[in-house]
Parts: C-alpha cells; sequence; structure tokens
C-alpha cells in the first residue's frame, strides 16, 4: 500500500507578498506619547513665547533706545535712559519711595488682617465655609468695578464714608485729593480685596497644623496667646514668608485701583512706579524711557523671588 509523504508547505509566495518589518514605519510609545505631550503644551508654550518672551526682550531692546511715538525719534541711547533716571529725574526717587511705602503697607495689613481673621475662622464650625466663601468673593471681583465703587464711596462731603462719620461727629477729609490720606485709602481698598485669598491660604495652612500640640502645651498650663506664639505662628511661618513674597510682588503691579482711584496724585502722592511707566509711555509717548523703568520693574521682581527663593531654607523644616 503507496503511503501519502506530505511536502512542507510553501510560503515563500506568502512571504515575499508581506512587507518585511524594517520597511513598515512604526512609532514607538515612547515616541508616541512625547509628541502627544508636545502637541498638548505647545498652545502654551506659544502663548508664553509671544505674549511674554518676545515682549519682555523687546522691553531690554527699547530700554536702550530714545524712542519717542509723539517725535517719531528712535536711535540707539546706551546706557542714557537709565543716567537719566537715576541722576536727573527728579520724580524717579519719590516714585521708588512711594512704591515702597505702598507695597509695605500692603503687606503688613494684608498678612496682619488675614490672619487673625484666618484664626477666628477657625474657631466657627460649619459656618467656616459660609464666611470663608464671603471673604473671597471679592477676589473674584474685577478690579476696576472694585476700585470705580470705592472712587465713590471715598469722595469728599457726598461719600458714603464720610456721610456716616458725619452721623457721629467726625468731618472726614476729602480721602482721595489729600496728599496725606490718598496712599493709606488705596493701600487699605487693596488690602480688603485681595485679603481673601490669604484668608484661605492660612486656613488651609492651620488645618494641617495637629490639634495634639496645643492640648499638649494647654496640659502643661500655657494659655491661648502663649500656644498661638510659641507653637502655631513658627509652625506657620513657611506659608507666612509665601503670602508675603506674593502680596510683595503683587503689590508692584497694582495699576487698576491707581489709575481708577488716584491717577497717581494728588501732588503724585500715589505715583507708584507701574503706574510712573505708563505715565512715561502713554502720557508722554517716551516709551523708550518707560521700557527702562519697566526694566527695574522686572529687576525689582526678580529679587523678590530670588528672596523667596533663598529664604524657604530659614523657615522651611528640615528642608536639605
Amino acid at each position: 500500500m503507496q503511503r501519502l509523504r506530505l511536502q512542507p508547505r510553501q510560503s515563500g509566495s506568502i512571504e515575499a507578498a508581506r512587507p518585511s518589518a524594517a520597511a513598515q514605519p512604526r512609532i514607538s510609545n515612547r515616541m508616541r506619547d512625547a509628541l502627544f505631550g508636545y502637541l498638548f503644551i505647545s498652545p502654551q508654550v506659544i502663548g508664553f513665547l509671544i505674549l511674554v518672551l518676545v515682549p519682555l526682550i523687546a522691553v531690554f531692546y527699547y530700554g536702550f533706545r530714545n524712542q519717542s511715538l509723539l517725535t517719531g525719534t528712535s536711535d540707539f541711547a546706551g546706557f542714557d535712559n537709565y543716567v537719566y533716571m537715576f541722576e536727573r529725574d527728579a520724580l524717579f526717587g519719590k516714585v521708588i519711595v512711594n512704591s515702597l511705602v505702598f507695597m509695605l503697607g500692603t503687606v503688613v495689613f494684608n498678612v496682619i488682617l488675614s490672619l487673625v481673621l484666618a484664626v477666628m475662622l477657625m474657631q466657627l464650625g460649619r459656618a467656616r465655609t459660609l464666611y470663608r466663601v464671603l471673604f473671597f468673593a471679592p477676589v473674584v471681583t474685577s478690579g476696576a468695578a472694585w476700585a470705580i465703587v470705592w472712587r465713590f464711596i471715598l469722595q469728599g462731603e457726598q461719600g458714603t464714608l464720610n456721610q456716616f462719620l458725619a452721623t457721629i461727629g467726625i468731618d472726614g477729609p476729602n480721602w482721595l485729593y489729600d496728599a496725606n490720606w490718598a496712599m493709606l485709602s488705596v493701600i487699605i481698598t487693596r488690602v480688603i480685596k485681595n485679603a481673601g485669598l490669604n484668608i484661605v491660604i492660612f486656613t488651609a495652612a492651620l488645618a494641617m497644623i495637629p490639634h495634639d500640640y496645643a492640648e499638649a502645651a494647654h496640659v502643661d498650663g500655657a494659655n491661648n496667646r502663649q500656644v498661638f506664639t510659641r507653637i502655631t505662628l513658627p509652625l506657620l511661618m513657611p506659608t507666612i514668608l509665601v503670602v508675603v513674597i506674593l502680596t510683595m510682588i503683587g503689590s508692584m503691579k497694582v495699576f487698576d485701583h491707581i489709575v481708577l482711584m488716584t491717577r497717581g496724585g494728588p501732588a503724585n502722592a500715589t505715583m507708584v512706579l507701574i503706574y510712573y511707566i505708563y505715565y512715561q509711555g502713554f502720557q508722554f509717548f517716551e516709551t523708550g524711557y518707560a521700557s527702562a523703568l519697566a526694566v527695574i520693574l522686572f529687576l525689582i521682581s526678580l529679587v523678590l523671588t530670588l528672596v523667596q527663593w533663598l529664604s524657604r531654607k530659614v523657615f522651611v523644616y528640615n528642608e536639605q
């Protein structure tokens, strides 16, 4: 009986029709993930380049030029803008002093007010969230609307505040047009608007402090003031540092309150650096000199940021 012999299957034709693995373009999972990552961040990167980096370079560039939109002149000036700023601009020194006063006043009042209110909120129960929302509401309010409302409140005899003071026999000043009160008025309105943000930060930091520390201190005979000054306040120092630096940097960029409430007056009493940049660039059209002033503002903000970066090791425990 003849046995059937099985022949091996010839797959040459099939393999010849199938393209080789080397001929197929294939993207690895890592490359695909990287590609999607770059696509997702590309709008942010493009926006940063167009809206931040390019204008920043342009500010440094025009700071070394004699640029005027009024006369149309544009030529290289070297360090002339900076020499004029520090040697011949009589208003620049007052602007720096006003900026420092505004910054220090904003930081001191803001930190103290927000910390006190945060400690008081921690004593509440279920109503804590409601009050925290109420204090945070001015933060999300339009800065322009906030400044306009307070401008009417702080008017002379027709202002709401002076009308209230008149009912108790006090003759209030014209807050925004008196050189002795204008800066304080702007500082207070700014503090009230932004205190809610720091209240939220402080309440979150207070909630992270274990209650065992305060209970142990009370068992040892410490009162509430000693617990706060010896335990709570030292543990809050990293948070206080962050709040102080953020408030300082933010105060250097306050523009809407100044332009809508005082316009730098009266008698340049509220002329801060950010408004002085606008004043030179869009009132006198000296864009070159305004750019040089903007460079100074950038350097001041940079120094404050470096202070925060270097000071964190002093207040943040166990950081190495």
